[in-house]
């Protein structure tokens, strides 16, 4: 008899109930913390960029893309204001969120219909669908480094299909 509930404590502990409560959990906690950040990668009108970054981001924050290219946190709410402009409709949605120790992992899509030129495209009126993951490292609740990558060839080339 000890052995069966023994049996059937293991398995709840794993069951298909026990698990995704726990991760579902995390993943929430994970979530919260950088949805500020990807607010302000959305654009919206009066929406304050620098506002949200900062709360999300530490001061000495470094975001980092192709070969190690890194930018300060009041590079990238330049940048970020920058892109709203030319993608006045842009928006930046967490569809898949990984915890790792204090790394939180984003698979990100982002869409937008670019109201000027955009890497060479020009505007047509077409939009465009991207993939982003980002690895974003946490230290005492804020971002401290993040490393992101956004298939920003694969929007221009939907953009230029003719």
């Amino acid at each position: 008899m000890k052995g069966i509930l023994v049996a059937l404590a293991a398995f709840a502990a794993t069951s298909a109930m026990g698990i995704p409560a726990i991760a579902q959990s995390a993943d929430e906690a994970a979530r919260a913390r950088v949805a500020p950040f990807y607010d302000a990668l959305s654009a919206a009108p009066g929406k304050d960029v620098g506002d949200l970054v900062r709360r999300v981001a530490a001061p000495n924050w470094l975001s980092c893309g192709a070969n190690e290219a890194c930018r300060t946190r009041d590079q990238v709410i330049t940048a970020v204001t920058g892109l709203q402009q030319l993608v006045p409709d842009l928006k930046w949605e967490m569809k898949e969120v990984l915890v790792a120790d204090n790394r939180i992992i984003v698979r990100g899509e982002a869409t937008g219909t670019p109201k000027g030129d955009l890497m060479g495209a020009p505007p047509t009126g077409k939009s465009f669908k991207l993939m982003s993951i980002d690895v974003h490292t946490l230290e005492g609740g804020k971002l401290t480094r993040s490393y992101h990558v956004e298939d920003w060839m694969g929007a221009v080339r939907q953009l230029s299909v003719k």
